[in-house]
């Protein structure tokens, strides 16, 4: 006492006031004890020796123990604090009973006095419509559903059940945790209710062994909570397979099972610690009020509970006090939210043990610079029937509810007459289809890649399975029901988040809006998204061997051949070497080159065939014909190598090069293309800002299923379908008319699709992970997936093989060759015998000339000779007589 005398006089002297007049503040308190009461005035005291120097303010004190009645206690604020113009009070709690000041709060609301509770942890006072000058340096109790979360992830628990009373508390317990769950991925597996101060639990508690989850929150009193322990108990709920997280006040019950995990508020009892706290609280923001001039006066207050009128100024200290944060108080760091509430409290984790009792085990806080922090001691945990192992917190059924949906090659479907007739030896199994019109169930045996896949995972994972089809056959879209605002998953992604089926085994594509709802394995199948085309087929014409040269080129050749059969002819012609005679001898070599011998050398070189006769004689002649060997044996040579190229090597080229073509990207009328409705596909091309204008094309032209989207490509309906890279490369494998254009684009995965918090997610994903790397997933492609079909052409990078069509064009030639030649030895035979009889006819002019020149030279004989045989006549007759 002497100490702060002493400090109190050397502030006074080191420090002048100010001129104006301080102001008296009252500070008023309700408490338990006398004792406190002492305590109350020394903390206010202090205060004064804190703030006297700065000449703003004097702090006075005033205090009334609290009254258990309700109506007394407002009878005294009335009568011993009112009219002492408090400006703020401090409540606490009755003596030796925990009666939540509701009435202190309501009288002094009612004038808009403010309130500090330091104890009052009931979630009313945060509504500011009832209370509305009220905060606290304490949480409600429903604050603790902010720990229970925090609590769960680091145990990795997804699933829980929380049972609660029907009360005020009960029900803010429910919607702070539901808030705090969300963000979370927690799942609230089952609600119980109950009414308050019931006898018997058990039919409530009877509810736990109909869920998966083994995780129960409590939150009740400690009333309710003893009974609902001994039910519990009875009904063997307390055992290794479950875990009961309970609120602060359910702790307190005497019959609390061992294993049991609870919250301790720090310093809850602490009425002195949090008396400092408050009184610090008031002393700043009164000190900060005057000393921005935010306030100069107190105002006018009411002189008692019979004046009518509200404190102005009260609602300006409310907001003062609100704001106001203590880094280092008694209980922590002590702030508030805006329905002022204590947003900064330190909880005890605590664990029941056997003979122990109570043993703290961990911590949670929360900070300023390192926000929320919950840390655990090296103090071990005993959990329920003193298991030291963590128990998993959900009943694992090993029989499993599994969906899948048909769609080639990974899911086939058969229709069969009973269950007996699919086969075993293929891998068929059962699978039930429900008409949701009808109800009327048809058996299938389904089979292909993900079946396969299905019993692989069995043999490596202990579970059993009942298999149907998706009743709805889509794979589910996130959409409104009903035209509401509320959206709902559909297709198999609903019967998974319904929780009517357990697993999704299809071939399901991991993207970020199902990830959401839902847990995917790890893939089993790496994909991406490509697009399926029908073959542009190039019509082999009759001259298809014309195809390597262009027809300038063409022509350019024929003229060359002409043009040089005349200049080696001319050549020869004029050579003075075209002809001469052998040395020493009488023979002369044959004739110079003449213009049909010159084409003929021309032609044979050009198509390499071998030339006996009508060669050059000449050197110049000989010179031209080696450079145009030379020509003809580059051309030829060029000739083959493109044949081979454009009949032996050709490819029909695909309508579209990619996603990036520009008949996609800016689409005209003539062009459709389209995917599935409801699909990742559509979902992703409604993500991707850049394919907004693709997605708006597509949107009026997708259709239900792969299957009709696929029938629509073959029969030239769409140009072009895009979907998933396996189902598109299977297809083009093994219809000879499609084939899948440009790279991939939109890779993705497919994978086992499980329930948020599923306890088969990291078993079905080590199981499958197992499988990539012994190569069965390797098997699955080349069973299912790479198997392409015999009838069609061979493809790769192996030729293909030339046919009828591809050469037509050089057995035509050749038929015109022969055509051409029975035309010509028809005109040879009838232009020989047209001119054998002109030459006959020559023959017999020439003949019949001759025969008259014989006789015109016999006659011209006879007329020479005849005067001498007449003569000699004349001479011998004369003799003779």
């Amino acid at each position: 006492m002497y100490q702060r005398l002493y400090l109190f006089a050397i502030s006074w002297t080191l420090y002048q006031p100010r001129e104006c007049a301080v102001v008296p503040i009252t500070v008023g308190a309700v408490l338990s004890s006398s004792e406190q009461q002492t305590v109350f005035w020394e903390y206010v005291e202090q205060l004064n020796l804190k703030y006297d120097h700065y000449g703003y303010v004097r702090f006075n004190s005033t205090s009334v123990i609290m009254e258990p009645n309700p109506i007394k206690s407002a009878q005294v604020i009335c009568r011993d604090l009112i009219p002492q113009k408090v400006n703020v009070i401090i409540v606490s709690h009755p003596p030796n009973s925990d009666n939540p000041p509701i009435s202190v709060s309501y009288t002094c609301g009612f004038y808009q006095v403010p309130v500090i509770g330091i104890f009052a942890r009931d979630s009313a006072f945060s509504d500011k419509n009832v209370h509305p000058t009220f905060i606290r340096t304490v949480p409600p109790f429903n604050h603790q559903a902010v720990v229970w979360v925090k609590m769960l992830l680091h145990f990795d628990w997804k699933k829980v059940v929380l049972i609660h009373g029907m009360d005020e508390e009960g029900r803010t317990m429910l919607s702070n945790f539901q808030a705090q769950a969300v963000p979370a991925s927690i799942k609230i597996e089952k609600v119980l209710k109950y009414s308050t101060g019931i006898e018997d639990f058990t039919s409530i508690l009877q509810e736990l062994t109909n869920v998966q989850s083994r995780i129960v929150l409590l939150s009740a009193s400690k009333r309710d909570a003893e009974q609902i322990f001994l039910n519990a108990a009875n009904l063997n709920l307390t055992n290794s397979d479950y875990v009961w997280l309970v609120s602060e006040r359910a702790l307190e019950a005497s019959t609390v099972p061992i294993g049991t995990i609870g919250l301790e508020l720090t310093n809850r009892s602490n009425e002195q610690a949090h008396l400092e706290d408050s009184v610090n609280i008031i002393g700043n923001a009164f000190h900060k009020l005057f000393e921005n001039n935010n306030l100069t006066d107190i105002g006018k207050m009411p002189q008692g509970c019979s004046d009518n009128y509200q404190w102005e100024n009260g609602k300006i200290i409310f907001d003062a006090l609100k704001n106001e944060v203590l880094e280092n108080g008694k209980t922590g760091r002590v702030s508030f939210d805006s329905n002022g509430d204590r947003q900064d409290p330190i909880y005890w984790i605590k664990n029941v043990q056997p003979e122990k009792g109570l043993v703290e085990i961990g911590i949670y806080r929360r900070e300023s610079i390192h926000g929320e922090q919950l840390q655990f001691g090296t103090k071990p945990i005993v959990w329920p029937s003193l298991s030291k192992e963590k128990p998993k917190g959900i009943k694992i059924s090993t029989h499993l509810q599994i969906v899948t949906i048909e769609a080639k090659p990974f899911v086939y479907t058969k229709k069969a007459e009973t269950e007996q007739k699919c086969r075993n030896d293929t891998l068929e199994i059962p699978c039930i289809f429900t008409d949701q019109k009808t109800g009327e169930k048809t058996t299938f045996c389904c089979y292909g890649y993900c079946i396969d896949m299905l019993f692989a995972l069995i043999e490596k994972i202990n579970f059993t399975f009942d298999l149907h089809l998706s009743k709805d056959n889509s794979f589910g879209i996130f959409t409104k029901k009903n035209n509401s605002k509320t959206k709902e998953w559909n297709g198999m992604m609903g019967e998974l988040v319904r929780g009517e089926t357990d697993l999704i085994v299809a071939p399901l594509t991991i993207d970020p809006e199902r990830a959401e709802h839902i847990e995917f394995s790890k893939p089993f199948k790496y994909q991406g998204l490509t697009i399926l085309v029908k073959k542009s087929q190039k019509d082999s014409s009759l001259a298809s061997f014309l195809q390597p040269f262009q027809d300038t080129l063409w022509i350019l050749v024929g003229l060359s051949v002409h043009v040089v059969a005349l200049v080696l002819y001319l050549l020869d012609r004029f050579s003075p070497f075209g002809r001469f005679k052998m040395a020493k001898s009488e023979e002369t070599e044959e004739d110079a080159l003449n213009l049909s011998s010159a084409m003929w050398f021309a032609w044979g070189v050009l198509l390499n065939s071998g030339i006996g006769e009508g060669t050059p004689r000449s050197f110049s002649a000989r010179v031209l014909g080696m450079v145009w060997a030379g020509f003809a044996m580059i051309i030829v040579a060029s000739y083959t190598a493109n044949l081979a190229a454009f009949l032996v090597l050709d490819r029909p080229d695909a309508k579209i090069s990619g996603i990036d073509d520009a008949r996609l990207r800016n689409p005209n009328e003539n062009f459709k293309y389209a995917t599935v409705k409801n699909s990742a596909v559509e979902m992703y091309f409604k993500r991707q800002v850049e394919l907004s204008t693709m997605y708006r094309k597509m949107e009026d032209l997708n259709y239900k299923t792969a299957e009709e989207a696929i029938e629509a490509v073959k029969s030239g309906r769409l140009q072009a379908f895009i979907w998933d890279s396996s189902r598109l490369e299977y297809e083009a494998a093994n219809e000879c008319d499609l084939m899948v254009a440009g790279e991939l684009f939109g890779r993705s995965g497919m994978g086992i699709g499980l329930q948020k918090g599923s306890p088969w997610t990291q078993q079905v994903s080590l199981a499958i992970l197992e499988l990539h790397e012994g190569g069965q997933m390797e098997q699955f492609d080349n069973k299912w997936i790479l198997v392409e079909s015999t009838a069609c052409p061979e493809r790769g990078q192996t030729p293909a093989t030339l046919g009828l069509t591809n050469m037509a064009g050089v057995f035509m030639m050749v038929a015109g060759g022969i055509v051409a030649g029975v035309i010509l030895i028809f005109i040879e035979i009838l232009y020989k015998r047209h001119r054998g009889l002109k030459e006959k006819e020559l023959e017999l002019a020439r003949n019949a000339a001759d025969r008259w020149r014989g006789n015109i030279a016999k006659r011209k004989y006879l007329r020479e000779t005849w005067p001498i045989m007449r003569a000699l006549t004349e001479s011998v007759t004369p003799d003779h007589k």
